[in-house]
């Protein structure tokens, strides 16, 4: 991590000790960045899918971007309570996010649902990693974002999965 990637801290009146206070702020950083990622990957779908499930897969396309867009808030308020800054341009998210790349040339609706399910499932599985770790350290507050963002991912997976075996 380079100094410019470094946690900005201002003063909060939250009783926890800066060691953990910066290794959430890092953590939420890298959530904010992956989860700003996956609604772009969701946009891209949903401009450019076509086929017979157009209009149904629009629709799903434009609620996953809804929910993404209040993910990346509660993350960002999270960051913002804990002293930090969220990084949330689009520049900064590409470069921080572990994310596979989207594929640019899909247009075939399930091309773009099997595409998306592959990068919603990797994601669910970072959330589900940082529920352990905000536990770990004792942050109920950002354990409990996490898993409520699990709990809405994995359901959007489910439906991405059963999807796929139409």
């Amino acid at each position: 991590m380079n100094q410019s990637d470094a946690p900005v801290l201002h003063p909060t009146r939250i009783d926890m000790p800066l060691e953990i206070r910066l290794y959430m702020l890092t953590l939420l950083q890298q959530t904010l960045a992956c989860t700003i990622v996956l609604r772009s990957y969701v946009k891209q779908a949903f401009w450019n899918v076509k086929g017979e499930d157009f209009l149904p897969l629009q629709a799903l396309f434009a609620t996953l971007a809804t929910e993404l867009d209040g993910y990346t808030d509660l993350v960002a308020d999270r960051t913002a309570a804990l002293g930090g800054v969220a990084r949330g341009t689009a520049h900064m998210a590409v470069t921080a996010s572990t994310l596979l790349e989207y594929p640019g040339d899909l247009v075939a609706g399930l091309a773009h649902v099997r595409a998306l399910a592959e990068r919603f499932a990797h994601y669910a599985t970072v959330i589900r990693a940082d529920i352990t770790h905000a536990a770990d350290v004792e942050d109920a507050n950002t354990a409990h974002l996490y898993t409520e963002i699990s709990r809405g991912i994995e359901t959007r997976l489910r439906g991405l999965d059963a999807h796929l075996h139409q």
